[in-house]
């Protein structure tokens, strides 16, 4: 017989998700900062070589620069100045700036990503068993397999907002209509994928952090407070 499954709790799955998204910035942060750099380094001009040969040269030449960066004068002091200085340039619409682009990559990227990791649960349960006792190898594949799956949508529309947030103000004023031509005027429409191997070496081992750390969190707070 398996175990009557425990009820829904809103309190408990909002504070084990919080801690499924503290695992997957902890696991997965420093590639997200290469696929930026990857998505937004200018177009070589003729004659020139990319600023960035791949991932790991990225990785490697932002590392420099954040040890430099270290000892001298850096634009943003934090993310507090950082928003105060958006805020005083371009008002509340430079700090929502890139939301309908943020939109069209999470909505289909994030369904996508819960419907994948809950077919996979449901495939890799036992018979007779609940997915609540999955074991950490299947919590870890669902998981990441979810991620894999969340990126394969999400990179296009997250390449033109990484483009669109990081332009000086003002030259895409149609938006990411604008960023699209340009991007695919310019450089083709394998530029819509630019970043995709730091992004898939992110995915995996990120969002199966992440679910794991959700699991984990709830089991641990069903057995604290059973009756939340």
């Amino acid at each position: 017989m398996s175990k009557q499954p425990q009820p829904i709790s809103p309190v408990k799955n909002f504070f084990a998700g919080g801690f499924g998204g503290v695992c997957l910035v902890f696991a997965g942060h420093p590639l997200d900062t290469i696929k930026v750099r990857l998505q937004t380094q200018p177009k070589p001009g003729p004659g020139q070589s990319p600023l960035y040969a791949g991932t790991f040269d990225c990785f490697r030449k932002t590392l420099a620069k954040e040890i430099q960066a270290a000892s001298g004068d850096v634009k943003y002091a934090g993310p507090i100045d950082c928003a105060k200085q958006i805020y005083r340039e371009n008002g509340i619409r430079g700090v929502y700036k890139g939301t309908a682009l943020t939109l069209m990559r999470d909505v289909p990227a994030s369904g996508m990503y819960f419907m994948t990791y809950e077919w996979l649960k449901h495939i890799l349960t036992p018979e007779g068993r609940s997915p609540g006792e999955l074991s950490v190898p299947s919590v870890l594949f669902a998981g990441g397999m979810a991620g894999i799956f969340n990126w394969a949508v999400a990179i296009p529309p997250d390449v033109l907002k990484s483009r669109f947030q990081t332009a000086p103000e003002g030259k895409y004023p149609n938006g990411f209509r604008d960023v699209l031509r340009e991007l695919i005027r310019e450089e083709g429409v394998t530029s819509l994928y630019k970043g995709f191997n730091a992004v898939m070496l992110r995915a995996f081992p990120a969002n199966a952090a992440c679910f794991l750390g959700f699991e984990v969190a709830m089991k641990f707070l069903n057995w604290l407070a059973p009756n939340l």
